[in-house]
């Protein structure tokens, strides 16, 4: 027999699910068909990665490796619920493998987080990325800036709004976004985390490439590093902490001051109120100490910091999907080690998920490739209950979108676009400069003759 299975989403999880289908023991062909709403594919690599990451970025190289082998049809420019339903789904494959992902920012509920002023690190991450659905242009106008959370994303946010924007042209960084920059008046970045130095989640490598920024001063506070027993315990047994705690205690031994940026470090920092009436104007926060076990409690002691921009980075969360139950409260398709379930806990036969819309937003590709795993198990060994389509042939989905006039690019496309971004960078002399316009990357894509703006 033959499986048909779509996949919705075509960033890391979305590719890996597919890949490990087609090298699954199994006794059936597979035919599998990648459904995405941006016109090219990577997801989260390649639009929510700093610019400036070219090694993360080096997992483009493995996705397109699989890609390239030929096996896995992509429609990209297809949005679900929109363009293609569930029902359609139904008609014209066996199972639905859901890979959304998780691109909204997670909520921080104090004072103020609504005022003028106040940004999503995700959405200021997908502009300065690129990414078509964002406007072009980003309000860089504050001198004194905030960024909430001390994950690697919130290191990301930071250091593009601290680094000098020429440091960023051999990267593939777009050209209003270089532009954009290039206007910002930024002199002091604060970073706040909630817990202490020990207990941060970003990596060795993230807080490293700060120290590394030209004219940019790394600025932490001695109060912050009267480790306590938890602390000291988390440096000789984590080698991540030791390396962490190593970088921090250079920096507390370099001179500053002579840098026209600072980039400072507060741990110890609960924050409670975002200070303004008609924009941001100020953050206030409460100190709070180790509780002796790695995590803190309140002092008392309220502090506060003129700023005229924040930046919350303190998590992902997933968004609902058309007709598939949705856990709001954590931000994930309910299910059973990737198979989805219902309200009650139901199987709902012929649904899966894997990646950050099975399991939150945390880990790294390593468990986005064990999640794969997990989901391809189970819907191999479903075999009696996938849905039976009433037109599984192949052509039949090309067919329906053609119907519906949908501009859907595929694998040819993506070389097309990529190729034409590639001679871009070169006429610069940079690696890549990402086209921006959802409409060019499509026509690109299409192989249309279109002029060329950024």
């Amino acid at each position: 027999m033959k499986l048909r299975v779509a996949i919705v989403g075509a960033g890391p999880a979305g590719i890996y699910a597919a890949d490990l289908l087609l090298k699954a023991e199994r006794h059936f062909d597979v035919s599998i068909d990648l459904f995405d709403h941006l016109p090219a594919p990577y997801g989260l690599v390649r639009y929510g990665v700093a610019p400036d990451h070219p090694r993360i970025k080096g997992i483009i190289n493995a996705l397109r490796e699989v890609l390239d082998r030929g096996d896995i049809r992509i429609f990209g420019n297809v949005l679900y619920g929109r363009d293609i339903t569930l029902d359609d789904l139904k008609q014209h494959y066996n199972a639905v493998i859901f890979a959304t992902g998780a691109v909204k920012d997670a909520d921080l509920d104090i004072p103020g987080i609504d005022l003028p002023g106040s940004y999503g690190a995700a959405d200021f991450v997908s502009w300065y990325d690129g990414h078509p659905d964002y406007p072009r242009e980003w309000p860089l106008e504050a001198k004194e800036v905030a960024v909430i959370g001390n994950g690697n994303v919130a290191l990301d946010v930071a250091r593009i709004l601290a680094k000098h924007p020429e440091d960023l042209l051999p990267t593939e960084i777009p050209a209003n976004v270089f532009e954009g920059l290039k206007k910002s008046p930024v002199t002091d970045v604060h970073v706040f985390g909630r817990r202490g130095p020990m207990q941060v989640k970003f990596t060795p490598l993230e807080l490293r490439e700060l120290g590394e920024l030209r004219d940019v001063d790394m600025i932490v506070y001695d109060e912050d590093f009267d480790y306590d027993e938890a602390s000291r315990n988390a440096i000789a047994t984590n080698k991540q902490i030791t390396v962490i705690d190593r970088v921090l205690t250079q920096w507390r031994k370099r001179e500053v001051g002579q840098a026209s940026r600072r980039l400072h470090l507060h741990f110890y920092a609960k924050p409670l109120e975002v200070l303004g009436t008609d924009r941001v104007e100020g953050f206030r926060y409460e100190r709070t100490a180790p509780d002796g076990q790695g995590g803190v409690v309140g002092t008392g002691e309220i502090r506060e910091l003129p700023i005229q921009a924040i930046y919350r980075a303190i998590g992902y969360f997933g968004s609902p999907l058309p007709g598939i139950p949705f856990d709001h409260k954590h931000g994930v398709i309910p299910n059973q080690e990737g198979r989805v379930v219902d309200d009650e806990n139901a199987l709902v036969h012929g649904v899966y998920a894997t990646g950050w819309i099975k399991r939150g937003p945390v880990g790294l590709i390593g468990h986005t490739k064990s999640d794969a795993m997990e989901t391809i198990r189970n819907l191999v060994n479903d075999g009696g209950n996938w849905w039976t389509p009433a037109q599984p042939d192949e052509a039949s989905v090309v067919e329906l979108l053609e119907s519906r006039g949908i501009e859907y690019t595929d694998l040819s496309g993506w070389h097309a676009l990529d190729q034409h971004e590639l001679a871009l960078g070169e006429a610069e002399g940079r690696q890549r400069v990402k086209v921006v316009p959802r409409e060019e990357m499509v026509e690109i894509s299409r192989r249309r003759s279109v002029p060329v703006s950024r």
